[in-house]
């Protein structure tokens, strides 16, 4: 089948890998479906080595993962439906195009009939969607499946997510694949809405006929288990959220690529509903193709958040001023880590610990913690303890962002100041000092009641990507609202007779600014209604009728 026969498999994956180890080429591509798709060699490298855990892991039996792998952009992937999906997602929840994400099964078994005596392989689901539980759980099967089957299971998976409708963001949605019936919920901008129990819907509300042989339910289809990765250092959960917050350079070291990727997926999480705007790697080894960028002896490290296994990072990077050490985490691990503030990370290598200078601009919320703690010990539900973390840290971020979003709306010219008949007004520029004399009086301690230095994390957070990240997107947003209003305005306009007393020229010029306003409400996506782009249409045609006929002629041949 060609390209264009898979459109809607591309709306959820660009391919699906199986790799393997050769004794002469070592990690290697031993597949890729559908067969017509193409990875750049870059892509492809870093897929293989990024498919199996570093050899120092020791990773017997299954182990699942994911990783984040920079693309090379050998085509756009900016279609219709990943724009629609974008559109209707949270910030922090968009597809990126500068990245794809890689969901990996990697097994490794004793087999003496194999000549490592090993039986090594990955597959590696390659997809533009954040969604690591859903496709953590969809690698599961498909890869115990093919282990089992081979290649034939695949070929009929592929075509069974052929048919798959395209991920719609504020849906729950009902996913078929060989025999197992994947229900989850896809979260809109309203990010906090209350889902309807999905336990409740049964195979009557789903389109498909098909009965599931079982049936395989996610509350959410990106959400990891946040309190069981940071369980072990949750004394410093207001410290981490700091520095995720203001981009600070974090290296995470771990036993298994599994700890070190729901590690990191953690640390970005917490500052949810902000969109972390650095590059972050939830696994990252020495073959990565990043690799020489990211561990170069710099003054400064870069803002990035690293998960790694191999001991060798501990000395390459020991001048990184935030370093996490944790061992994989059991159900019964409940060790207090301790921040460790030494010169030399000789000691890294054997002693877990949130190892940093850092000093927090806020207090921490004693209250929460002891209420955590108490829940370890009381043995309440995980689901519980993770709901009244994720609950804090969302209203402590929100209670960051309330401030700076009254602020940006007060950038907004007056609706009185736009004009039909006038260039679309700009929103006023951010000025840090205006906005920094309002947080005494009406800063975050009002919502959240947490104490300390607020106006100095605010000053840190501007020189920060994230900052930049949300401001961009913001007065974006506030522009497109701008130019919404103003075609409102001119479509409601009397240009009958404003073109009483007009020359051709300025009426012709009128019409082209109207075509080019229409067009770019179309291209940028300005937030207005079908009914003001059909009166701006009849507005077209109110002047363009009072025009001599060769001009008509000249302005429909342009058009």
């Amino acid at each position: 089948m060609t390209k264009c026969g898979w459109e809607n498999f591309d709306n959820w994956i660009h391919c699906i890998c199986v790799v393997t180890f050769d004794l002469e080429l070592g990690q290697a591509l031993e597949a890729i479906y559908p067969s017509h798709v193409k990875l750049s060699e870059t892509e492809r490298s870093n897929v293989c080595y990024l498919a199996f855990p570093d050899s120092n892991s020791g990773c017997m039996g299954d182990t699942r993962y994911h990783v984040r792998i920079r693309r090379n952009c050998l085509e756009s992937q900016d279609k219709t439906s990943r724009k629609e999906y974008n559109r209707k997602s949270p910030a922090f929840l968009q597809c990126s195009e500068d990245y794809y994400w890689g969901y990996i099964y990697f097994r490794q078994v004793k087999n003496h009939d194999l000549p490592r005596g090993y039986f090594q392989k990955s597959v590696v689901i390659v997809s533009m969607l954040p969604f690591v539980n859903l496709f953590g759980e969809l690698s599961a099967l498909l890869a115990q499946e093919f282990f089992e089957s081979g290649n034939t299971i695949m070929e009929v998976a592929i075509r069974e997510i052929d048919q798959w409708l395209p991920p719609t963001p504020g849906e729950l949605i009902n996913l078929h694949l060989l025999g197992v019936l994947f229900q989850t919920y896809i979260p809109n901008e309203n990010y906090k809405a209350n889902v309807a129990s999905i336990t409740g819907i049964d195979n009557a509300s789903d389109p498909s006929s098909v009965q599931p042989v079982r049936k395989l339910i996610m509350a959410s289809a990106l959400e990891d288990d946040m309190f069981q990765s940071l369980l072990n250092i949750i004394s410093h959960v207001h410290l981490l959220w700091e520095l995720v917050l203001l981009n600070e350079p974090i290296l995470v070291m771990a036993g298994s690529p599994k700890t070190c990727a729901n590690m990191v997926q953690a640390l970005v999480a917490m500052i949810v509903p902000f969109k972390y705007c650095s590059d972050y790697r939830p696994y990252f080894t020495i073959h990565d193709s990043e690799f020489k960028e990211y561990t170069s002896d710099v003054a400064v490290p870069p803002a990035v958040i690293l998960g790694v296994t191999n001991p060798f990072f501990a000395k390459t990077l020991q001048r990184w001023p935030h370093i996490i050490r944790v061992c994989d985490i059991t159900n019964n691990d409940s060790k207090k880590y301790k921040i460790k503030k030494v010169d030399s990370l000789k000691i890294l290598d054997s002693k877990p610990g949130v190892y940093t200078q850092y000093k927090t601009f806020l207090q921490k919320d004693k209250t929460l913690l002891k209420k955590l703690i108490r829940g370890v010990q009381t043995k309440r539900p995980r689901e519980v303890q993770a709901a009244l973390l994720k609950r804090h840290l969302m209203e402590l971020t929100e209670s960051f962002m309330i401030p700076l979003e009254r602020y940006i709306a007060s950038l907004m010219p007056l609706q009185k100041n736009i004009s039909p008949f006038k260039a679309t007004p700009i929103p006023q520029l951010f000025n840090p000092e205006d906005f920094l004399a309002t947080v005494s009086t009406a800063g975050p301690q009002l919502t959240i009641g947490i104490k300390g230095d607020w106006a100095g994390l605010y000053k840190r957070f501007f020189r920060t990507p994230n900052f930049s990240g949300w401001f961009n997107l913001r007065y974006s947003e506030l522009t497109h609202k701008l130019q919404a209003l103003q075609l409102e305005a001119l479509s409601h306009a009397d240009l009958k007779t404003w073109v009483q007393d007009k020359q051709e020229v300025e009426i012709i010029d009128m019409i082209l600014k109207i075509r080019q306003k229409l067009e770019i409400s179309h291209s940028e996506d300005i937030p207005t209604t079908q009914a003001v782009r059909i009166r701006l249409s009849e507005r077209l045609n109110d002047i363009t009728r009072t025009l001599p006929d060769d001009l008509k002629v000249i302005l429909k041949h342009e058009s």
